[in-house]
């Protein structure tokens, strides 16, 4: 059965075109035409809201009045069914409006540290940096092809990823893992490859952030961070992922709220018109869908609200503003006072007529059929999740072959203690069952990420009489955390031979250099978790490469 499914798979995604749409059996809804639409309707065609589940109903009022193009869904505790019924909700709102326009419903689902395993209901990703590490880019386009199915099935329409940021600073404090890593021909060819698997499933990919967000030492939700390297250096690392993906196809590409001296002195690129129109629309030929980022991080707001932010960025432009919670009938309002005067109104009807074409070649305007989903999607998931973890996660070093773990014992005795967010609880678990299954006696602590006196008494306890000590660190970006450290360095007191499983950031190895033993996990989830367990037995071969300079 599992080989049927495979091969299923492969048919579909490398026999159908880069971008599927079916409109067999559809019927189109009430003909619509861009000229019917007043300028107030096309300004709020290239305008995003944001919100959660439990705050969409504050935009019900501003959806009927067609006062928004499309919605972003932020995460949240949420099943797949609260998720579906709420896109189902907003597009019932969205037809009461006077002309009828349906949303574009679009989500951040790109792995990693923006999405967890509690979000929404949708299959937890492996980060990108694991997937680089793999290096399997069949099998990736496969994984994301299975996943974008259960997003189109769920209503949505685009997925905010991939990140084709390179990530060549160790101390970026924003992309880490969400980068495929330091290598520009591996970001290339693994952003190309999850473009191509949720394209190929009807899903727009968006390529981030534009022009490259990886050689930066601010965050932009809280700065406006400069670019620190030379054109040269921008050109030769940076640009050719973004160049690759709009060869092959990809559908829209995300503005980065950077500046880059050497393009624009003054603008962040979402607000740069050499940026943004010279440089990614006519140098590189790009004709898709711009969107900004969120218009609420301090790298877009510092210099006024979020309607001169939109302003600016569609004047620059951008095609899709995310202005984030603010009201929209605000933004639509501010925006139409400036029409013909800081913000051109043919910038305005062709940012619009784009977005209107989008919905058109998404299909919605054809009457929805529920699709069914790939037989057995959840099985074949879990298979190719496993198996590009399996390749992905990464034995660092090994003192005197200590990794592959041997014992003659009859019951060897583990004592795993994890610093990690509770939220990975239910995913951290799944290390110790490779070990039950081979008889080992387990002792398990999912410790504080910032351990105090007690954590640090508990994991002692633990050690006791331990033949394996395995501990997790997770570091989210450039910052270690000193609480961590130290508890590390007491441990290790104890037991010299403790086995180190770096669970997100790999730069966090840097702070053990006296750790003989690591593995790189670069994300928790339950698939890499099994992964590294597999890998410390000796079941698995350790096949992964590290994708940064370490």
């Amino acid at each position: 059965m599992k080989n049927k499914i495979i091969l299923t798979l492969i048919c579909l995604i490398f026999f159908t075109p880069l971008f599927a749409q079916t409109t067999e059996g559809k019927k189109p809804l009430k003909e619509i035409v861009f000229e019917d639409l007043s300028l107030k309707d096309k300004l709020a065609q290239t305008i995003f809201i944001a919100t959660d589940i439990d705050t969409a109903y504050k935009y019900k009022s501003a959806i009927e009045k067609g006062l928004v193009g499309g919605v972003l869904i932020q995460w949240g505790n949420y099943s797949l069914e609260e998720t579906k019924d709420i896109i189902d909700k907003m597009q019932g709102w969205a037809k009461k409006s006077p002309l009828g326009l349906p949303l574009l419903i679009a989500i951040d689902y790109e792995g990693g540290t923006v999405y967890t395993p509690v979000t929404l209901g949708f299959p937890y990703l492996p980060t990108n940096m694991l997937l680089a590490a793999a290096n399997n880019q069949m099998d990736t386009t496969t994984l994301f092809y299975i996943v974008a199915t259960e997003l189109k099935n769920a209503g949505v329409h685009i997925n905010f990823a991939p990140v084709i940021d390179v990530n060549i600073n160790p101390s970026n404090p924003i992309i880490g893992v969400r980068s495929f890593g330091s290598d520009t021909q591996i970001v290339s060819d693994m952003g190309l490859a999850l473009i191509t698997g949720m394209q190929k499933a009807g899903i727009m990919a968006v390529a981030k952030h534009f022009p490259g967000h990886g050689e930066t030492t601010q965050d932009s939700h809280y700065a406006t961070p400069r670019f620190a390297q030379d054109r040269e250096s921008f050109e030769k690392i940076h640009l050719p992922p973004f160049k690759n993906a709009i060869h092959n196809g990809v559908m829209g590409i995300m503005s980065a709220h950077i500046i880059y001296d050497f393009l624009d002195k003054e603008n962040p690129a979402t607000f740069s018109p050499a940026i943004i129109n010279n440089l990614l629309k006519k140098e590189l030929g790009f004709e898709g869908i711009i969107i900004s980022d969120s218009l609420d991080m301090q790298g877009a707001s510092k210099t006024g609200d979020i309607s001169t932010a939109a302003r600016k960025s569609i004047a620059s432009g951008v095609d899709i503003v995310l202005t984030s919670r603010k009201d929209p009938a605000i933004t639509n309002s501010e925006l139409l006072k400036q029409i013909n005067k800081t913000l051109p109104k043919r910038r305005v009807e062709e940012a619009a007529q784009k977005v209107f074409n989008l919905k058109k070649k998404l299909g919605l305007f054809e009457e929805q059929h529920a699709t069914m989903p790939i037989k057995s999607s959840l099985e074949a998931y879990n298979y190719f999740a496993q198996k590009l973890s399996n390749q992905g996660v990464t034995l660092i070093r090994s003192a005197e072959n200590f990794i592959p773990f041997k014992t003659q014992k009859e019951q060897p005795k583990l004592c795993t203690v994890l610093f990690s967010p509770t939220r990975f609880a239910d995913q951290l678990t799944d290390f110790s069952a490779p070990f039950i299954e081979k008889g080992w006696k387990v002792k398990y602590y999912n410790a504080s990420m910032r351990p105090k006196a007690k954590d640090i008494q508990r994991a002692k306890e633990c050690m006791k009489g331990a033949d394996l000590v395995v501990v997790g660190s997770l570091q989210w970006a450039d910052k270690p955390l000193e609480s961590q450290k130290n508890a590390l360095k007491q441990l290790l007191k104890i037991n010299p031979n403790i086995v180190l499983l770096s669970l997100m950031s790999p730069y966090d190895i840097k702070n053990y250099p006296q750790i003989k033993n690591v593995i790189a996990m670069y994300g928790v989830s339950r698939f890499s978790t099994k992964a590294a367990a597999n890998i410390l037995l000796g079941n698995i071969e350790a096949k992964g490469k590290a994708p940064v300079a370490l």
